[in-house]
């Protein structure tokens, strides 16, 4: 285009107009000649080659016409990590474009690594990051617990019961250390935090203990400063009763918990059902448990409507001092009208508590029909209820 119009400038001049456009312009003579002629041709013939400026198969040819063996040598570089070829040169390095060019130059071949993302295009491939969709065995039986725990469920609802769903969220470094995410700050005033993510040993770290109602979309977190254990687990439930829980429920006969198979609440854990005895017997009422079946622990209610939530609410903000952490969990809303409370929890709660056999034979469990190691009831003492609570 530009030396068709370099040629329709010097065609206006007239005589001695190639020499002028050239000098104005610097575009050769040759070439300003050559789009006289093609403007000539054009006015006598009219538009060729279907409005193309260049005639089919001008021009440079492309590298991988060239050079055959290019693409399939790319292709095998980058192929062997899913089809195991431990003789590859960059079997245990990171395939970067710059790399994997310096490689194929290594191998003879003319190229750069902008050529290499262009081919690596071609050739269907694209920056992948891990997906998480192994979840190791299924258990026969893992959508019937679903649906049994689903029906249990509904049934409290429906009577006017409350159903929690709890769990620990990941455990948190207190100070000045790199979140996760980004916030919104003036340009160039990005907040410092420190380079390692070593432990502060006078600050610790934070265990929050969520329990979230089912039918209230509430939530309630224990921010903890020592182990997480079994008793802190249910120190957890015990505070959102009395806090939340015996309000909205004043005429509650029956308690229902669904948790993980693991963990502090883990069916297996001992402790976990001593402690939930000395609640049912506090609290006059029967507790009945509902374990997420194993390898499940994703679908827990409490970890997609309420801890999704927290960790978008302090992107981006370092967790500084156990304060901060309880406002940035009690700062926590939802457009469907999630409300969350948020407490800090200092008691001294030790790992490694033995329960022995005959301290275990005196919970009032009823395991219930179906899996009655994930499905139990426990029922209260009467005897040994607290007057003040009776």
């Amino acid at each position: 285009m530009r030396r068709l119009v370099a040629a329709a400038e010097a065609e206006v001049i007239g005589f001695g107009g190639v020499t002028a456009v050239s000098r104005a312009t610097g575009v050769s003579r040759r070439a300003i000649s050559t789009g006289i002629a093609e403007l000539r041709d054009l006015k006598e013939n009219g538009p060729s080659h279907q409005g193309r400026i260049r005639k089919p198969g001008a021009g440079r040819k492309k590298t991988v016409a060239k050079d055959p063996t290019l693409l399939g040598d790319l292709d095998r570089l980058v192929a062997p990590v899913t089809r195991g070829d431990p003789e590859s040169p960059l079997r245990w390095t990171c395939k970067s474009v710059r790399r994997l060019s310096a490689e194929l130059v290594g191998m003879g071949h003319s190229t750069s690594h902008r050529m290499v993302a262009e081919m690596l295009k071609e050739l269907g491939y694209s920056l992948q990051a891990n997906k998480k969709v192994l979840e190791g065995s299924s258990h026969p039986d893992r959508n019937a617990q679903f649906e049994y725990i689903n029906s249990k469920a509904t049934e409290h609802l429906e009577a006017g019961f409350p159903v929690i769903s709890v769990d620990t969220k990941k455990k948190e470094l207190v100070g000045p250390f790199k979140n996760g995410g980004r916030e919104l700050r003036p340009k160039g005033d990005a907040e410092e935090v420190r380079v390692h993510d070593f432990i502060i040993p006078e600050m610790g770290r934070a265990n929050p203990y969520g329990v979230y109602d089912i039918g209230r979309n509430e939530g309630w977190v224990s921010v903890g400063t020592d182990h997480d254990t079994a008793t802190f687990a249910v120190e957890s439930i015990r505070r959102w009763w009395y806090s939340m829980g015996t309000k909205i429920y004043p005429d509650a006969s029956s308690l229902l918990i669904t948790a993980d198979g693991g963990g502090s609440n883990g069916y297996r854990v001992r402790l976990w059902k001593i402690e939930l005895q000395r609640l049912a017997n506090e609290l006059t009422i029967p507790i009945t448990v509902c374990h997420l079946p194993p390898g499940t622990s994703k679908w827990n209610k409490i970890e997609h409507r309420l801890f999704s939530f927290i960790t978008q609410n302090w992107r981006g903000k370092p967790l500084i001092s156990h304060e901060v952490i309880v406002n940035l969990i009690a700062g926590t809303t939802t457009r469907a009208g999630l409300k969350v409370r948020c407490q800090l929890d200092e008691g001294i709660y030790p790992a490694g508590t033995k329960i022995p056999d005959k301290e275990m034979a005196q919970i009032q469990l009823q395991r219930h029909e179906f899996h009655g190691e994930w499905n139990y009831t426990i029922l209260p003492l009467p005897s040994e209820v607290d007057p003040v609570n009776s």
